[in-house]
């Protein structure tokens, strides 16, 4: 458990804090101590390593800018693409894979919960957004061009989050953890990130949440499909409320 957590707590130094002095070699002793002890350990928390390295490269700070939008896909994808090639093919496995759907049926409870969702986003968002002022964290959108590339921006970020936090880290994790222990090892490498893009202010009470029940219901739908669909439906309330936070002129269907 200490050098998983000493990567997670990496993140939110990398992340959160933006202390790379801090960050880095807790990334590297973490690694180090996981290979003094298990060299199973060691080769998956490398592979979380490799992917919380590649993101501190940049600011995932939001912008919609041409150049920024571009950078931020570049690492981004990097950040899922290097864990699962280096598992491939030179662990020469299939830990991290990318299940788009299981074989068992849905619950009752699991397909209400995807109304529920935008729901309790059209509820909560646009009070956390405009009342903490966490949507200046976010740019104003002035033309249809930013509008449509925040759109496509919001909605690759969350598809992003359930490839590397939920199907690479939290994956990785269950292989030597818990149920429990791994989600709230992943979750505070999600939770960490999202800081840093502008879940900011009390964005935690809500990120948090939201971290530890994405990881619950992968393991137990154990389906990327289903996991994302939740995240995208939640991002659609995002992107709306903070649309709507700058421009409260423009899709006024919120209350708070």
């Amino acid at each position: 458990m200490i050098p998983a957590l000493a990567i997670a707590l990496s993140a939110f130094a990398l992340f959160a804090l933006q202390l790379p002095l801090l960050g880095y070699p807790l990334l590297v002793g973490g690694l180090v101590w996981a290979l003094l002890l298990d060299r199973a350990l060691a080769q998956d928390l490398l592979l979380i390593g490799l992917g919380i390295a590649i993101v501190s490269t940049t600011s995932v700070e939001a912008d919609v800018s041409w150049p920024s939008f571009i950078r931020i896909g570049i690492v981004l994808g990097a950040a899922v693409a290097v864990p699962f090639l280096v598992d491939r093919f030179v662990y020469r496995r299939r830990a991290v894979r990318f299940p788009w759907r299981s074989h068992e049926k849905k619950t009752r409870a699991e397909l209400l919960y995807l109304f529920a969702v935008p729901a309790l986003g059209w509820a909560i968002l646009p009070f956390y957004f405009i009342r903490s002022g966490a949507y200046e964290n976010w740019p104003n959108i002035e033309n249809a061009s930013e509008l449509a590339r925040f759109f496509v921006g919001v909605n690759a970020v969350g598809t992003w989050d359930e490839l590397f936090f939920i199907c690479t880290c939290f994956a990785l994790l269950r292989r030597h953890f818990p149920v429990w222990q791994a989600n709230l090892l992943q979750a505070t490498i999600f939770v960490s990130f999202l800081w840093e893009l502008g879940y900011r202010a009390w964005g935690p009470l809500l990120t948090i949440p939201f971290a530890l029940l994405q990881g619950w219901l992968f393991s137990r739908t154990r389906s990327l499909g289903y996991v994302l669909i939740v995240h995208l439906l939640f991002d659609a309330i995002v992107f709306l409320a903070i649309v709507h936070a700058h421009h409260r002129d423009w899709i006024p269907i919120f209350v708070y």
